[in-house]
């Protein structure tokens, strides 16, 4: 493997099987340690025997219990994997010629939000230190109270994940004890801020310890399954308010404290995620970053030697298309579909008949918006004269229906489009594909995947292993699938990118931190019709949406196949999608929602 500018790239040559590092530590260097470094160990281990003889591994600090815990299933290597690429932050940094390091915070002295929080004292509770949205979020809240001259300490439950030198790195004090300690800093505190429903442990033991404190608990909870609720119902109802990040979720957690019987002491507030001022600096779009040497204009330049930079550090082409998706790796985030779509667009040349029903209908039928946006998608390049969408009836079986004048007004612009002999509109459709390119001539394209975030500690080791057995019954894949680790530095993946899969499955994602962020890097968006996904892609706007579960496999293949063939749709949707981030999602956004939650659980001055 070689390394070079943080970015770990394995070059697969033919007849010859490479092994890829898949878990990370978090300054990109391969878990795997060296022969002297484990000799090391040994000496330490050694000299730390006694009575613990023959247990060399159990003598770990309780913070890194979860970590030791969880590298010994983790499988190490795999010959399915591809490539294995970035992170990205040193190119990020030479080509910006910016660091997130060199950052003198971003407060808005003049807002309500710094007014409010000026000299008070908070407490924040951390369900874990992963790479993932509410442990960055919870670490962002922190860091703008702290740059708004607020007095922040932080309870950690577990210091599973790679953040704590982060934390430190923004001076964010993280208490040792979490019991005795955090529950008189709580009680010292203006406010204390649960940011995970995860957090319900800690909070009953609080209000056991001192019952008049739970008048002084905002709780932020990011989880929409029922498991969490389960967790947390015990103290619903007894702390002074809950917020929510989407409105389908708080619904839904309304509706199961119906069931249950619960009645909450307020009404619950809705406080979306928003894009930090990093993200947004780099993306090129108005923030508190800007200088007159760095405004919004250079940064686009900049950011698009950055894409240019780190595309070939991956080993694409300008017409290669790449579809991101990052997240922890588990079944509720949808990575095993997504390969299944991805194998669909690489491996199956479909001859698609509109006389043929979808093969994916065969047990649940399509939902009208599916229907309507295959429809519409198929006729995105009709002339002036032509029929628009909406002029087209919709079948039951997605039928698509052309009278004789229409079809002369068809203007096929993509060569794996056509009519056959009888007058039926078809798909030609290969992994590689010519499409005309602005000039008249013709351009190979291709599709490639990049999944992250390897070696997060929030992965499902077994789920992992279901997608590497699922890579090695399909090893014509491993060409087309790429790799990324868990990191903050993420503006590189962004700007690399083409197209953003939001995949969450059951109720869908909560609100989905990284949707806004592609979508401020102008990335159209592909979701899952569940969730907060929902209230932030809209459908043929900003996006496609797909179902969720298995019959979900194919529509968003054929989502990947016609953004391929349409980057004129994918630039428009990308337009459209940054406009709604800096119109709803930026950071001055979430805190003016903020303020309305301190309003009403913090004590005047």
């Amino acid at each position: 493997m070689a390394v070079k500018n943080e970015t770990n790239q394995n070059q697969v040559k033919a007849g010859k099987s490479i092994d890829v590092v898949l878990t990370k530590k978090e300054n990109g260097v391969s878990s795997r340690r060296s022969a002297s470094s484990k000799k090391r160990s040994k000496k330490s281990a050694r000299s730390l025997r006694g009575k613990v003889h023959g247990k060399q591994k159990k003598t770990v600090e309780v913070e890194g219990h979860e970590t030791e815990e969880q590298e010994l299933d983790i499988p190490k290597t795999n010959t399915s994997y591809g490539m294995l690429v970035g992170p990205f932050g040193f190119v990020e940094d030479r080509t910006l010629e910016w660091s997130p390091k060199t950052r003198s915070g971003t407060c808005d002295r003049k807002g309500d939000f710094a007014r409010l929080v000026w000299s008070r004292r908070f407490l924040l509770i951390f369900h874990e230190l992963s790479m993932t949205g509410a442990p960055l979020s919870m670490m962002e809240l922190a860091t703008e109270l702290l740059s708004c001259g607020a007095t922040v300490s932080a309870v950690v439950l577990s210091k599973k994940g790679g953040l704590m030198p982060e934390l430190a790195r923004r001076r964010i004090k993280v208490l040792e004890d979490k019991v005795e300690q955090s529950f008189k800093t709580a009680m010292k505190a203006d406010l204390v801020i649960a940011g995970s429903a995860v957090c319900a442990s800690w909070i009953d033991q609080y209000m056991d310890h001192f019952p008049a404190g739970a008048s002084q608990i905002a709780w932020w909870i990011m989880e929409n399954r029922r498991e969490y609720f389960d967790r947390a119902k015990v103290v619903l109802n007894r702390v002074k308010m809950l917020a929510f990040l989407s409105e389908s979720q708080s619904k839904q957690w309304l509706d199961w404290c119906e069931e249950e019987k619960i009645k909450l002491r307020s009404q619950p507030a809705v406080v979306p995620l928003s894009i930090n001022d990093e993200l947004a600096f780099v993306a090129g779009i108005g923030c508190s970053l800007n200088t007159p040497s760095s405004s919004t204009e250079k940064m686009l330049e900049k950011r698009q030697l950055l894409r240019d930079s780190v595309r070939k550090e991956m080993g694409l082409t300008d017409n290669d298309m790449l579809v991101m998706s990052l997240s922890s790796i588990n079944p509720g985030k949808g990575q095993l579909l997504l390969l299944e779509s991805a194998r669909l667009v690489i491996e199956e040349p479909l001859k698609y008949n509109s006389k043929i029903k979808n093969p994916v209908r065969k047990r649940q039928a399509r939902s009208t918006l599916a229907r309507k946006h295959h429809l519409r998608a198929l006729f995105q390049e009709l002339n002036d004269d032509g029929v628009s969408s909406n002029e087209l009836p919709l079948s039951n079986e997605s039928d698509v229906q052309l009278n004789e004048p229409q079809k002369k007004k068809l203007r096929l612009r993509s060569l794996y489009t056509s009519f056959d002999d009888t007058g039926d509109l078809t798909f030609n459709v290969t992994h590689k594909r010519k499409v005309l390119s602005d000039n008249g001539g013709t351009l190979e394209q291709s599709v490639k995947f990049l999944i992250g975030s390897v070696g997060s500690k929030s992965n499902k080791v077994l789920y992992v292993k279901e997608l590497l057995g699922f890579l090695s019954q399909h090893s014509n894949m491993s060409k087309s699938v790429l790799w990324t680790p868990a990191t903050t530095r993420v503006a590189a993946l962004y700007s690399a990118a083409d197209v953003y899969v939001m995949n969450s499955q059951g109720l869908g994602e909560t609100f989905g931190r990284v949707t806004i962020e592609a979508m401020a890097f102008g990335l159209p968006v592909l979701g899952t019709e569940a969730g907060g996904t929902t209230e932030i892609v809209e459908h043929n706007v900003t996006g496609l949406l797909h179902p969720v579960g298995h019959p979900g496999t194919r529509v968003l293949a054929e989502n990947i196949r016609f953004l391929l063939k349409s980057p004129n749709a994918r630039k428009q949707m990308g337009l459209k999608g940054r406009e709604k981030v800096e119109r709803m999602y930026l950071k001055r956004h979430m805190y003016k929602r903020f303020v309305d939650v301190l309003l009403k659980c913090m004590r005047p001055k």
